[in-house]
């Protein structure tokens, strides 16, 4: 069904987790590739014995250029990047797939709903010690939300044909910060209008603990401020903020495909603020 990509970083017991909840959750059989950054070979281990398809790097190549090597494993149509320290809930995949019916076409970039650290709140634990799995399987169901536009970022799923076009992660975004939107950007710019988030395609998210370890000079915790930030707004000169809010209508509830901004005077007030800080960062920022 669907070449699912998880970037890894000596994060071995909550990728198990992730792939557990993959093996346990889903409905259709997919093709999972784990990409291991630094080799690190108590997962090399793990995945050579499960019998999982794998990339690796020496280094820490980041989530970007750790995905899109991976998805040259890729035998599958549709392309579901996700975290390694995720845990899919049940339907996951059935919501995707009749998403997949309804549309009938391959211009879009689908995303799931995260629960904790993302959209909804469901208190089962901070990190995989205190995981209560019990409690998420029996009340997840019960979190009230909407498909919405935008997206969480991940997981998403795109076509495969549609991840090559563009060249799937830009990898000057490394470590990961500002991929995403960039990606999405790239998308729209290839005609795609259906960013859409999935309210019954839920995933717990224990917090982005794993392959986003920051090297010392810059922060890459948070999109705002982030090295990814300033990159996104050079190279599309305006900001994330000002894509999700104008392009993407970020978070509000699901209507159809999107259409171009509207080009109004809060429009025009908050690129000229983004041209200010683009000025600014062509002068002094360094990548």
């Amino acid at each position: 069904m669907f070449s699912i990509l998880i970037p890894t970083l000596n994060n071995l017991d909550y990728l198990k987790l992730c792939l557990r909840s993959l093996k346990k959750n889903s409905k259709y059989d997919h093709e999972i590739i784990i990409h291991v950054n630094e080799k690190h070979e108590d997962t090399i281990n793990f995945l050579k014995n499960e019998n999982y398809k794998y990339s690796c790097t020496s280094y820490n190549a980041g989530i970007c250029e750790g995905v899109n090597s991976a998805a040259k494993l890729s035998t599958k149509q549709y392309i579901l990047y996700a975290h390694d320290d995720f845990y899919f809930c049940p339907d996951w995949d059935i919501v995707l797939f009749n998403e997949l019916i309804n549309l009938k076409h391959n211009f879009f970039y689908l995303s799931g709903t995260m629960i904790q650290n993302g959209q909804v709140e469901l208190d089962c634990g901070d990190n995989i010690k205190n995981f209560n799995e019990k409690k998420l399987l029996s009340q997840y169901k019960n979190i009230k939300y909407y498909d919405f536009q935008g997206s969480t970022w991940a997981p998403h799923l795109i076509h495969k044909d549609l991840w090559t076009k563009v060249g799937g992660f830009s990898e000057e975004f490394f470590p990961g910060t500002g991929s995403d939107p960039d990606l999405n950007m790239k998308l729209w710019y290839e005609g795609v209008r259906i960013f859409k988030g999935l309210q019954h395609c839920k995933v717990y998210h224990f917090g982005s603990i794993v392959t986003r370890q920051k090297e010392k000079k810059f922060n890459t915790i948070t999109e705002s401020g982030s090295k990814g930030s300033k990159l996104f707004l050079v190279k599309w000169g305006f900001s994330i903020k000002f894509f999700k809010k104008h392009f993407l209508k970020s978070d509000i509830r699901f209507t159809g495909p999107l259409k171009e901004p509207s080009k109004n005077f809060e429009y025009y007030f908050d690129l000229l603020i983004c041209k200010f800080y683009y000025f600014y960062l062509k002068i002094f920022f360094k990548s």
